[in-house]
């Protein structure tokens, strides 16, 4: 248009310097904090050493990052099994007015405070709680149970968190998948079954895939829900590193686990933008 590169760099070093010095520079200096040493009194000596990363390889805290992976996975599936017949329905039974209702429905989750909800979570599940007040009196249990500090209560809370993730790319997904095409399965003499599994289920992977990495990258780092509704045998890694930095003051441990969390965030983000490309080219 006629501008000069120079006007053109001018517009973008505001933003530039905003994620340079909020962002770029932050992690720069955890990078290198990881590979720092912890001294006296935990202090900080600068001084290069793979130490951290080593100590990563520990069986207890391989036993953190494998759980963190395990609970992140499950939740993601946990989600997929629940979103996917509730997406399916907004996009092809709901009328207007109940899409409309059941949407907002779903947005619910993000307009309440995560302390909150997890808050409330407590109350139901406690052994005091509704959870357990129902089923001593339906007769299934003859005295409460414990459902919180177990994988139970953590994998629960994270569904509840994260199962809108899952629904709207998948809805989103399943309304992009034309009639027409459904109409022509059913045309050429293909079931309802044959039609879900050969049209509507591959179609929808975009959806699916976006959903499980919009899932599955934050219960990597999630601490509160593990903090709150588990214990310490269901601690998650981003509780390993909270711990890290806060109470062991352990800075340069905590630093390298932050970059091993980023590292698998990173690569979950790695697959995801695949996924969208070989999509992309299919298309």
């Amino acid at each position: 248009m006629g501008r000069t590169p120079l006007a053109s760099h001018l517009l973008l070093s505001p933003a530039a310097l905003w994620v340079l010095v909020l962002l770029v520079s932050p992690v720069a200096l955890l990078i290198l904090l990881s590979f720092a040493k912890i001294g006296a009194y935990g202090r900080i000596l600068w001084r290069f050493s793979l130490a951290n990363f080593a100590q990563i390889l520990r069986p207890a805290y391989l036993w953190t990052i494998g759980r963190t992976l395990v609970y992140a996975g499950a939740t993601a599936s946990i989600c997929l099994l629940l979103g996917f017949p509730a997406a399916y329905y907004l996009s092809f039974a709901a009328d207007s007015k109940r899409k409309n209702l059941l949407l907002f429905a779903i947005m619910l989750p993000f307009w309440t405070s995560a302390l909150v909800a997890i808050y409330c979570w407590l109350i139901v599940l406690g052994r005091e709680g509704l959870l357990n007040t129902l089923l001593l009196r339906i007769g299934f249990l003859s005295s409460p149970f414990s459902f919180l500090n177990t994988p139970f209560s953590v994998i629960l809370g994270l569904v509840y968190f994260y199962l809108p993730y899952m629904v709207l790319p998948l809805y989103a997904a399943l309304e992009k998948i034309p009639q027409t095409l459904i109409e022509a399965s059913h045309d050429l003499g293909a079931g309802d079954l044959k039609t879900f599994l050969r049209v509507i289920l591959p179609l929808s992977w975009p959806g699916v895939a976006s959903g499980a990495i919009l899932i599955f990258v934050p219960c990597l780092g999630d601490f509160l829900t593990a903090e709150f509704l588990g214990g310490p045998k269901t601690y998650l890694l981003g509780n390993l590193i909270d711990n890290q930095f806060l109470a062991a003051q352990n800075w340069p441990l905590g630093a390298a686990l932050t970059v091993l969390l980023m590292g698998l965030l990173m690569s979950g983000l790695y697959f995801y933008g695949r996924v969208e490309v070989e999509e992309t080219s299919r298309v």
